[in-house]
């Protein structure tokens, strides 16, 4: 496994260097959209809904509607006045019986590992949490954003799990649950004992995703049987540039906006306001170079000119 953080869970006056993993994945098949026709791949471009224009990445801005259907802008100088959570600790809050935590709050699971010279605090916290039979509640900075989390023990492990923040719980509000029902103890009964005659240790090894395996084997029958075909070559359009090229383009904007702003800023200290300049006439790029070549020619035979006739001073 690949770490994606680094730090040190921090309690009391203890540090305990880890490392963090992921620890689940998604072995979902994932299927492009083609064309039946030719299997060419289906590209959508981004598109304004208002006056129907391919834009560009550089003129796109981060926009929330309001509830009484106002629009507000962010861009990139709103979105770095925001405050950004860093650094690498995870800092215990306080140990909280298990029993008291909702697993609805529960997000995604990570594995921390010591590092090797943490080892004992390492499993001196797995071993305390255990056998208090609770766990940590922690903040922590993961992807700019802080976190809530719990530490817990799985195994030999202790494992981060993060966590929804209260106000994204949603509350039920179902009307029939406030009805007055009533209940016969022969009922209940009845209910308990299916449920007891049902009872198993619960194995996870015995669960499998039934649609995946059947997907796989409808794939594997095809490439055995030979009903496949190989993927066509995308043929791209001079119109139309790739997703690499969007982005150097997105990046040739910025900078040419830095430089135009840092100009105008240059030329306000210095008391003038900036003037309006006609820019010429853009030539083909090989008449430029052409125009290069031969004005270095020149140079060059003006310098050979030059140095024949100091050769002659000299030797006068």
């Amino acid at each position: 496994m690949r770490a994606m953080w680094s730090g040190a869970v921090s309690f009391g006056l203890v540090s305990v260097p880890i490392k963090l993993y992921s620890a689940t994945t998604n072995h979902d098949i994932r299927f492009h959209q083609v064309h039946g026709a030719d299997g060419g791949r289906i590209r959508y471009k981004r598109t304004c809904t208002v006056c129907g224009e391919v834009v560009e990445y550089a003129d796109i801005v981060k926009g929330y509607e309001t509830e009484d259907g106002e629009l507000i802008t962010l861009d990139e100088a709103d979105l770095d006045s925001l405050p950004v959570a860093s650094g690498h600790e995870i800092d215990v809050i306080e140990f909280v019986p298990a029993d008291q935590i909702d697993p609805l709050l529960f997000d995604k699971s990570y594995y921390l590992e010591p590092e090797t010279k943490a080892a004992k605090p390492y499993a001196l916290l797995r071993e305390a949490l255990a056998e208090t039979d609770r766990m940590a509640i922690v903040r922590f900075a993961l992807r700019q954003r802080e976190s809530l989390a719990l530490l817990r023990v799985r195994d030999k492990t202790i494992v981060l799990q993060t966590m929804l923040w209260p106000d994204e719980v949603r509350e039920p509000d179902f009307d029939v649950l406030e009805q007055d029902i009533e209940l016969r103890p022969q009922e209940k009964q009845m209910a308990a004992s299916l449920i007891e005659s049902m009872g198993a240790d619960f194995d996870p090894a015995e669960f499998h995703d039934e649609y995946r395996d059947a997907v796989v084997d409808l794939i594997e029958s095809k490439k055995e049987h030979g009903d496949t075909k190989p993927a066509p070559v995308e043929q791209k359009r001079e119109d139309e540039g790739d997703s690499m090229t969007d982005l150097l383009s997105a990046l040739q904007a910025s900078v040419e906006a830095a430089r135009g702003s840092s100009g105008k800023k240059a030329a306000t200290r210095a008391g003038a306001e900036p003037q309006e300049t006609e820019e010429p006439e853009e030539k083909p790029a090989r008449a430029r170079k052409t125009g290069t070549r031969r004005k270095k020619a020149d140079e060059g035979e003006d310098g050979a000119e030059k140095k024949t006739t100091t050769r002659k001073r000299r030797t006068a």
